[in-house]
């Protein structure tokens, strides 16, 4: 009998080990792998494994570079660089789940690796194992650049605010009411007996809110589930998780002298209720670029009249609360790192932020300042903020489309008296700006498509526009925020020409590089016979025509233009291939009408020339160290820009000009527009634009401060409107 029950036991633990094995793909959710602890970087940090519904980690007894390369492919990193011991990234909490651990690096997973089993260990937390990998994911793996807050499961889900009145139950969003805490068993309260105002600003920095308000009285005295007791938080953490409290396990605990805890946030200025949403005001001294919500981005400061970077070296939740905070939101969800929110141009302002959480913005936090050889764009830091819930999601819903990222757009419609009194929109000068904001209020993340036609899609039983006339900047949050029609008023009514989006997790992002078109300006007088190709496709002023072909010439403006994409996908045109319109002159494929606007301006902002590209071919000039070239245009090749690569037009291909033979000697303004009628969506259109002080003596040129629309502070943009002439004569 013995004998036979050894036999059922062991064949027993090795179809379980069996089982564990299986359950060791990333996948599954009862073998789970994450990085935690500070300082560091998302690629980089203590070990921690989910087994048997409880987070632990792994000791540095014996661990090897072997055992760093399984762990980080566990966390879908594609090797790993080195490993680190003795709690380098703080000491865990919990279970030691591994010890002795012994890979040869070529597992499928940890549990093939010989180890004392899991949950056996002779060490504590300050022999906590780490690892460093490399920033490379595997194939099918999310990027992974994030350091959030790792909530205990079993601590706290999730909180809410329960209003205290019926009528202030229909009101967003909700600022006060009474905290419920959810738990396995359904929503408890928390005992108000030591409740303080550190605690509640914790708890308005996870609704959303930047700051908490004094609530005269706490919730109404009664016997509830109070599961909770003597919380403390002091203020700085990103979630009431990180606070010490006491929990406990009798469900009924009474709470003597006190009853539940109730809080009073108080909401940032885009949120109050109201309030027309508007964008921030000029004299923040930072802001978030390159997010496809509300409240998330690429960090960006300003310094000395120009806005600039964070590097993500010592980036945490602390620091990427106090730019939340300081921005009107709540505190971070995520700090993000590794330009999660696409690369920034121009300075990197600050390293090695060390916020505790309660400064009123980053300037005041501990950093360094930067050098050149410190960070680069590709450590740029981006935080998610929470933001409180407005409902805006109820209002907009997509039918027809194939996924649910796709659709036609709906809207409930104005003073509707029911959910079901719905309208579509006139997709008359619908453009990727207003789709932007569609899939922003839908909570869908970027634009990839906007359509003025959506004929091919299922109908619903929906057929009455609503709202026409729809023009956004795109950085609303909800399509009534836009500018549109008072009265609705639609060319083609029928339901086949309404608007509709498709929505994407990523998007492209055009910069020009302006201190190249700054260096490579110049004048050339160039004669009329070599420029049949260029009159052919529109690139000269009107008077060429009257000109006495083939003699004479043309003066023209020249510069060399570097196109970049900065964003999270790669930049298409917005036709396929079977549209592109082959140029015979040129020898290439056209794959979209219109791409740059060249103006020289006045300095009142009348234009006096202008050159365009009329028509584009895309492709891949060049790309940053480790990407791949995808576009060429030979060939009837694929055309688009990659992320990371630059499209490069040189100052001596035709049509790289403005044709300024009527202009006469001045002070001028040299504008640049990328993507002038926004026919396909990025990220950030704000960036599109480049503007220089421009010098013209009838014989030369000059340009001076060449720079992206925006990255000057609003006050230094206006004084570079009066500039009135040039302080230096670069020229090369």
């Amino acid at each position: 009998m013995v004998r036979t029950w050894d036999v059922l036991v062991m064949f027993s633990y090795m179809w379980l080990r069996s089982c564990v094995c299986q359950t060791a793909s990333p996948q599954d959710d009862k073998l789970k792998f994450r990085l935690a602890g500070y300082p560091r970087k998302h690629n980089e940090g203590r070990v921690e494994v989910f087994y048997t519904g409880e987070w632990g980690t792994i000791c540095d007894d014996d661990f090897t570079l072997s055992n760093a390369h399984v762990l980080c492919h566990h966390l879908g990193f594609v090797e790993a660089v080195s490993w680190s011991h003795s709690a380098k990234y703080g000491a865990g909490t919990g279970k030691i789940w591994l010890d002795n651990l012994v890979c040869t690096g070529s597992e499928n997973t940890i549990d093939e690796c010989p180890s004392r089993g899991w949950g056996n260990s002779d060490c504590t937390h300050e022999e906590d194992a780490g690892v460093v990998c490399k920033d490379e994911r595997l194939p099918g793996f999310l990027d992974s650049n994030v350091i959030e807050m790792q909530v205990d499961e079993n601590r706290l889900e999730e909180i809410r605010l329960r209003p205290l009145s019926t009528a202030a139950a229909g009101r967003l969003p909700v600022t006060e009411g009474v905290l419920e805490v959810k738990k396995k068993e359904g929503w408890a309260h928390i005992c108000s007996v030591g409740w303080t105002a550190q605690n509640s600003r914790v708890v308005c920095g996870m609704m959303g809110f930047p700051s908490e308000k004094n609530m005269g009285r706490k919730g109404d005295s009664h016997q509830g589930l109070y599961r909770i007791h003597s919380v403390a938080c002091t203020g700085h953490e990103a979630h009431l998780s990180a606070c010490t409290m006491e929990f406990n396990k009798n469900t009924t605990a009474p709470c003597p002298g006190g009853g539940p805890v109730a809080v009073r946030c108080v909401a940032g200025p885009q949120f109050t209720q109201g309030h027309k949403h508007k964008r921030k005001p000029p004299t923040s001294k930072v802001r978030l670029k390159g997010g496809a919500r509300a409240g998330e981005g690429r960090v960006e400061v300003l310094k000395d009249s120009q806005w600039g970077t964070v590097c993500d070296d010592h980036w945490n939740l602390q620091s990427a609360s106090v730019v939340c905070r300081q921005l009107g939101f709540g505190t971070a969800k995520e700090a993000l790192t590794g330009a999660r929110m696409g690369q920034g141009i121009g300075p990197i302002h600050m390293n090695e932020v060390r916020c505790r959480g309660d400064e009123k913005n980053l300037w005041r936090c501990p950093h360094k300042n930067i050098t050149a050889d410190d960070c680069k764009h590709m450590e740029d830091a981006s935080v998610k903020c929470n933001i409180p819930y407005m409902g805006f999601d109820k209002t907009i819903r997509l039918t027809g489309g194939r996924t649910l990222l796709e659709g036609r757009v709906e809207l409930l419609a104005p003073n509707a008296s029911s959910l079901e009194q719905w309208g579509l929109i006139c997709g008359d000068g619908w453009t990727s700006r207003e789709a932007m904001v569609a899939c922003r209020q839908l909570g869908l993340g970027h634009a990839s498509s906007a359509l003025r036609e959506t004929w091919y899609w299922d109908s619903s039983n929906v057929t009455e526009m609503v709202m026409s006339g729809v023009k956004c900047r795109g950085d609303e949050m909800t399509l009534t925020d836009c500018q549109h029609h008072h009265v609705t008023s639609c060319t083609r009514t029928d339901a086949q020409f309404a608007a509709g989006v498709i929505c994407s997790d990523s998007s492209s992002d055009l910069v020009l590089n302006a201190p190249l078109v700054e260096q490579s300006v110049y004048i050339e007088d160039r004669p009329l016979h070599l420029l049949y190709c260029a009159a052919e496709e529109n690139c000269l002023s009107k008077s060429a025509a009257r000109a006495s072909w083939p003699y004479g010439h043309r003066r023209l403006l020249r510069f060399s233009s570097e196109i970049h994409n900065i964003g999270r996908a790669d930049f298409r045109p917005r036709l396929g291939r079977h549209s592109w319109v082959w140029h015979e002159c040129h020898r290439h494929y056209h794959s979209m009408d219109v791409f740059t606007h060249y103006d020289l301006l006045a300095l009142n902002g009348t234009k006096v020339a202008d050159g365009h590209k009329a028509s584009f071919c895309l492709e891949d000039t060049d790309c940053h160290e480790g990407v791949s070239k995808r576009y060429e245009c030979a060939n009837f090749g694929e055309q688009g820009i990659t992320v990371g690569c630059w499209d490069t037009y040189r100052h001596d291909i035709d049509c790289q000009w403005i044709d300024i033979t009527d202009v006469q000697p001045g002070n001028y303004i040299l504008q640049v527009v990328l993507n002038p009628n926004f026919e396909v969506p990025e990220s950030d259109f704000t960036n599109n634009a480049m503007r220089c002080n421009c010098k013209y003596d009838g014989n030369q040129v000059w340009l001076h401060k060449c720079h992206l629309g925006d990255s000057y502070s609003e006050e230094a943009e206006k004084q570079f409107e009066l500039y009135p002439g040039q302080l230096n004569n670069k020229i090369s």
